[in-house]
């Protein structure tokens, strides 16, 4: 690993580097980006799970009418077949929503052979006892019984999209765990992880000192972490 590339040797390393990107909100509050969480009724369908790698974005919108011989899966068919490992399904859905559902276990099959790192979206999911057993990371806004077939398509896919509030661009980084979700703009990632790694030896060295009897603010003021 170069002194010029950690960070992406970093977080596409294991998953013991998922903690460098716990500290991802407090660094991009220090890099003037400070609205990059999305709204907090996205949540992971497993509480353990960790969503960390790279957005490849979808956008839905309602339909109404599908013209016959139509086929409302194709451009979704085209994101999910074309995931590289590493790289997550962004799927934005204006939620949240009680009419667009477009995660279920058969696009978290087709998603995992390809070594997807999970799917993030603001829509419902559906089969989620069974992705649940699949271990697949999967971050939505409210689950439900409802195929997108009549009610929903795919629009556009790998532009800029809007999840849950937060603008998400492809390639931009996602890290995800049971305090919500984070999008990291790809022209900030690299100083980011470097923030980030600093802020873990401060916070390490916050907790020792914490550990041994010192005061908060007494270790306030020497490392300015809290």
């Amino acid at each position: 690993m170069t002194a010029e590339c950690p960070p992406v040797a970093i977080i596409m390393g294991s998953q013991s580097d998922w903690a460098t990107m716990k500290h991802a909100a407090d660094v991009l509050d220090q890099l003037g980006s400070p609205n990059q969480a999305l709204k907090p009724f996205v949540r992971p369908l497993d509480e353990a799970s960790i969503l960390c790698g790279f957005a490849r974005t979808g956008l839905y919108m309602k339909r109404y009418h599908f013209p016959e011989g139509h086929n409302p899966y194709a451009l979704e068919m085209d994101l999910i077949d074309s995931l590289a490992p590493g790289e997550i399904a962004v799927l934005a859905c204006d939620g949240p929503t009680d009419r667009i559902a477009p995660w279920g276990e058969l696009l978290t099959t087709a998603s995992m052979v390809r070594g997807a790192a999970g799917c993030l979206t603001d829509g419902l999911v559906r089969d989620v006892r069974r992705i649940r057993e699949l271990n697949f990371p999967l971050f939505h806004g409210g689950i439900g019984p409802l195929d997108t077939k009549g009610r929903a398509e795919m629009m556009a896919k790998d532009e800029p999209v809007e999840v849950a509030g937060a603008r998400v661009e492809p390639g931009d980084f996602i890290f995800g765990d049971a305090d919500g979700v984070v999008v990291v703009p790809k022209r900030l990632f690299r100083e980011a992880v470097t923030l980030a790694l600093s802020k873990i030896e401060a916070e390490d060295t916050t907790r020792d000192e914490l550990l041994a009897g010192a005061s908060l603010r007494a270790v306030f003021e020497r490392h300015g972490v809290l």
